[in-house]
């Protein structure tokens, strides 16, 4: 262990519990103990603290036992002249600043300064609407803060499926805007989460993107937490609470959540800059979570491994990096960085002539940004993918079949089909739906192309900047053709990419692709669970959550809303010993509740013998467990004889007295509690939907953001139940938060709950 790090974590943690102790008797003397104390959107109270703690901070008071529980963590500054083993008390250390950085971040909130306030020029807002890429984006004048448990589960089926293999928590200010830049996009360009937060002399890299308009916020991977040190608590509350989501953690299991973290969240630190004893001592902090720490200056190293997997600091001078060029030099740091930390990057190179990944797949085409568009309000647009002989279809080529877009005006419209062909001895058409779907993936992680819808209501603008750098139609095809072979080559052995932009060859294959549609979906329409012999496993998430079985049945898909049985069926086609495996059903022991011996003995096998049986469709017995990527929540509400289900996207009070933040601690984690459940959004439409508890005529309360997105399907899952006028009934945050303003209006609307057979 060096003892100049040492020396300086030591010391600028004991700074720092100082004056965090030094701004909670202020604070207490100001506001008093009762004053509360939150993050935004989180059910997890300051989760840094209830992770090492078990402490539930939700009022200044209760952050005096932690404060005292911080100062017994602190050692001494290391004498000069007295050498010893330092490394255990700067890592004491290091977890008393994280404890003290985090009780002023929610100190911080009661003053109201957090999120910190832009004051240099500049905006930002997380997320804005990908589907309306014209709307006027509201102007946010304070950074992110603390990332909400919405995101954090939003971004959880990504995190287990390998598309995001982890996050970097970026601190300090990179040599210059173009390193700044090129840093984030090849961490970008990984799929790598990119956290922000620190700074050097004032100037922080968050300075940097956003003097050169790189676009930030939830969809574009990139995180702007705050200009200060402090901010660094913000991605490690992250990580503890990534434990206590799919890890089926609890507080104060201080232990399991930092192995968790270093097995199963890859995650490192990269200093940009000169290193200060803050950074140290958070650094320290970061360390015993497992995360290395990368500095672009003169430092000294920590090679040996143990708290971390390999190496826990490395040094490597940004200027000494052999390279010709700085951007050279920021790709071989992002690269080094990947390396220290063991980060499994998974990339297709796509022979396109723009930045091609993951973390491109949120980024919005304003029509002000635009040089051409396919679909939306002045034009057609559709795809269509359909497999075909071997001998018809010749791998790679790819046909642009019109003209291109060169004569279109800036900022104009045209029509354009794209038609894929796919030949594979292990194709079967039941995949069709599931390859076709990842068009809109695949064509939107090209930066600077934005991609909504699918089928003959596809909608695909092309920005004026990949114009310019030479992106025309044909690079669509590229991208298919190299990601279909990379992502499918199990049952993919050739593909090729017609482009269609001439109107009667538009003509005809829009008429063939509307019949393959149609013939899809009565197929999938008619299937049910006593059609077929087996159901299929998903335990994708149990790198997160190692006791969650998800069990997908033809009609009940995936929590997620990612997988339904036919894609479960074709991602076990193409990876048999993968996490989609078949459930032979077995002998039906109940019919009504969906009692299979099969799928008892699969879960329980697969739980760690922690899930006995479950009940395919029922609430309130042995419900099937979830991780915590679910879409939706559904919970009894006793008084009302029914259930209410609240989505994802919906941050409002419910009537059980819970945010969906709060909700998701009780369903996710892998737990079977009878009452709650997690599932996707289309289940709802499904006959199974809690048939053995009443079905969907049960749901007395709902979201309303379900209400209005899936309006149509809903009012015909009404008229199946019998009662048209079913969706007015059911209520949602508009006019009850409580049950007391529910159950009024439940009477007064003749709700069918009321009067069926009582759930308990």
């Amino acid at each position: 262990m060096s003892r100049y790090i040492a020396t300086r974590a030591i010391r600028g943690a004991n700074l720092i519990v100082k004056e965090a102790e030094q701004m909670l008797q202020a604070a207490l003397a100001e506001y008093g103990p009762d004053q509360p104390v939150a993050f935004t959107n989180t059910a997890y109270y300051l989760p840094v603290i209830l992770g090492f703690t078990g402490i539930e901070v939700a009022k200044l008071g209760d952050m005096v036992p932690v404060l005292e529980h911080a100062k017994r963590l602190l050692h001494p500054v290391p004498h000069g002249s007295l050498w010893l083993p330092y490394l255990g008390e700067t890592l004491d250390c290091g977890v008393a600043t994280l404890l003290a950085e985090e009780m002023i971040e929610g100190i911080r909130f009661v003053r109201g300064e957090e999120p910190q306030k832009i004051t240099w020029g500049g905006s930002y807002v997380p997320s804005t609407s990908f589907t309306s890429p014209d709307g006027t984006p509201a102007v946010g004048d304070r950074l992110n803060g603390p990332i909400d448990d919405i995101q954090l589960r939003a971004w959880g089926i990504q995190l287990v499926d390998g598309r995001m293999p982890g996050f970097a928590a970026i601190v300090g200010c990179a040599k210059s805007n173009e390193v700044a830049v090129q840093i984030v996009r090849e961490l970008q360009k990984r799929n790598i989460l990119v956290f922000l937060c620190g700074n050097v002399n004032g100037r922080s890299i968050i300075h940097q993107l956003m003097e050169e308009g790189v676009e930030m916020g939830y969809d574009t991977y990139i995180i702007p937490f705050g200009t200060d040190t402090i901010a660094a608590i913000y991605p490690l509350g992250f990580a503890t609470r990534s434990a206590l989501t799919f890890g089926g953690l609890k507080g104060g299991q201080a232990r399991e959540i930092l192995l968790y973290n270093k097995f199963r969240v890859f995650a490192f630190v990269l200093a940009l800059g000169e290193v200060d004893d803050l950074k140290y001592a958070t650094a320290a902090g970061a360390i015993t979570y497992g995360f290395p720490v990368i500095a672009d200056t003169v430092i000294p190293e920590i090679l040996p491994t143990g708290i971390t997997r390999y190496e826990h600091v490395i040094s490597m001078p940004f200027d000494d990096i052999e390279a010709e060029d700085d951007l050279e030099r920021a790709k071989k740091l992002v690269q080094r960085c990947i390396e220290v930390r063991g980060v499994k990057v998974k990339v297709t190179e796509i022979p396109i002539p723009v930045p091609y990944g993951s973390a491109f797949e949120g980024e919005r085409v304003r029509k002000a940004d635009m040089r051409v568009e396919f679909g939306g309000k002045y034009s057609r647009c559709f795809e269509y993918l359909h497999m075909a002989d071997f001998d018809k279809v010749e791998d790679g080529k790819i046909t642009v079949v019109g003209p291109g877009f060169d004569h279109v005006e800036p900022e104009g419209a045209m029509d354009m089909g794209i038609v894929v062909e796919v030949a594979g001895r292990k194709m079967q058409k039941d995949f069709e739906p599931v390859l076709e779907r990842q068009i809109h993936y695949f064509i939107n992680g090209a930066s600077g192309i934005q991609h909504i819808g699918q089928r003959d209501i596809a909608w695909i603008r092309i920005s004026k900047a990949a114009a310019e750098k030479g992106f025309r139609l044909e690079h669509f095809g590229e991208i298919l053709v190299a990601r279909f072979k990379a992502d499918f080559g199990a049952i993919v052995d050739k593909v090729q990419v017609t482009i269609y932009t001439d109107p009667k060859k538009i003509e005809e294959w829009l008429a063939v692709a509307r019949e393959a549609y149609n013939y899809r979906n009565q197929r999938l329409a008619d299937m049910v669970d006593e059609s077929v012999e087996e159901f299929y496993s998903c335990t994708l998430c149990q790198s997160f959550a190692p006791n969650h079985v998800c069990v997908v049945s033809p009609e009940r898909l995936g929590l997620c809303g990612a997988y339904n049985w036919l894609d479960c069926k074709a991602s076990h086609q193409i990876n048999p010993t993968g996490p989609n495996q078949p459930i032979q059903k077995g002998q039906c022991l109940d019919p009504v509740y969906g009692v299979f011996a099969g799928v008892n003995d699969f879960v329980y096998q697969n739980s760690h013998q922690s899930v006995q049986q479950v009940s395919m469709y029922s609430i309130m017995r042995d419900p099937m467990t979830a991780c915590g990527c679910f879409e939706c929540i559904a919970m009894v509400i006793p008084e009302a004889n029914g259930i209410m289900v609240v989505s994802r996207e919906d941050p409002s009070m419910t009537p059980a007295g819970m945010t969906f933040s709060t909700l998701a601690g009780m369903a996710g984690g892998g737990l079977q509690t009878p009452g709650v459940m997690g599932h996707g959004k289309y289940y709802l439409l499904s006959k199974k939907f809690i048939s053995a508890d009443g079905g969907f005529k049960r749901v007395v309360w709902m979201s309303s953001f379900l209400k209005e997105t899936m309006a149509e399907e809903l009012k015909a899952v009404a008229e199946r139940e019998g009662d048209p006028d079913l969706l007015e009934k059911i209520a949602d945050e508009r006019v009850a938060t409580t049950v007391e303003e529910l159950l009024p209006f439940l009477e007064e609307k003749g709700h069918p709950a009321l009067t069926m057979e009582p759930l308990f």
